[in-house]
């Protein structure tokens, strides 16, 4: 644990060293998500210069990390890409990026994921909020003896998913008239795709989606105080909703796809300034 947190801190002071200002708000994209934000210039540099091990390729995520400065109050983070826990990684590696955003001074993370749908009448394009997580991957990042002024050893996740932000969301897809539902997100282990009988027991569970991902970045930001605000893309009705088999290609390409609303989304949200107070 306390290399972890040497680690951490190494990263924090190469950023500090290269130059780069640091960041108020952090977006982190999933498979196949990562979109053209702005021109990140010279603040681009792979994620692999700040972690302490190596990022693992999974097709559809570029693992690189943007500085995007419209100006000195809106300075943001962009993630492109993301740590799996079913590469290998333990919970306080997958969350060592996040953990990362929150040590140069973020205080709001916007995260996207591609899931599978569980809900009737689920389409594979559908834009959704995550108002709340079940997680069953088998991991937390807060096992072990963190830094007591990271946050409460045992953190409320009743609002986990920061609700002003959910309306600002909304407010905003309205404005744009793109449709935008809300659901809770059931995040399994992976990476093999869940069995018809796994999905009946997620939606008994009460599951609107389901992916491998975001959970455990979630716990690790409210641990340490950053809001957090998450977009699933539904690239796929989950194993059982239909009849056809799912191939992770194509999970890809239904996100890409679908990727130009959330872009318009996120422009328009990264401009309210609301998600850059403290």
């Amino acid at each position: 644990m306390d290399g972890m947190v040497e680690e951490l801190e190494s990263a924090v002071a190469r950023w500090d060293r290269s130059g780069w200002p640091r960041p108020k708000a952090m977006v982190v994209s999933g498979s196949g998500l990562a979109v053209d934000l702005g021109d990140e210039g010279e603040y681009s540099r792979p994620m692999a210069d700040f972690l302490p091990f190596g990022a693992g390729h999974v097709e559809g995520h570029p693992h690189a990390f943007d500085l995007l400065a419209a100006d000195s109050d809106r300075r943001i983070l962009y993630q492109r890409g993301r740590l799996h826990s079913y590469q290998g990684y333990d919970g306080h590696e997958t969350a060592f990026s996040v953990r990362f955003g929150a040590l140069l001074g973020v205080k709001t993370l916007i995260l996207s994921n591609a899931s599978g749908g569980l809900y009737e009448g689920v389409r594979a394009g559908d834009l959704m909020l995550i108002r709340d997580h079940i997680n069953l991957i088998g991991l937390n990042p807060l096992r072990g003896e963190l830094p007591a002024a990271w946050g409460p050893h045992f953190p409320d996740l009743s609002t986990a998913y920061d609700p002003e932000l959910r309306r600002i969301a909304r407010e905003e897809a309205g404005r744009l008239d793109i449709e935008l539902g809300e659901g809770v997100y059931a995040a399994v282990a992976g990476p093999s795709y869940e069995t018809p009988a796994e999905v009946r027991m997620l939606r008994t569970m009460g599951a609107d989606l389901v992916g491998m991902s975001t959970v455990l970045e979630v716990i690790a930001a409210r641990h340490m105080g950053v809001r957090c605000l998450c977009f699933s893309l539904v690239s796929n009705p989950a194993s059982g909703m239909v009849d056809e088999p799912l191939v992770h290609t194509e999970v890809l390409a239904a996100a890409q796809q679908a990727s130009g609303r959330l872009r318009t989304l996120l422009v328009r949200l990264l401009d309210r300034p609301e998600l850059y107070a403290d």
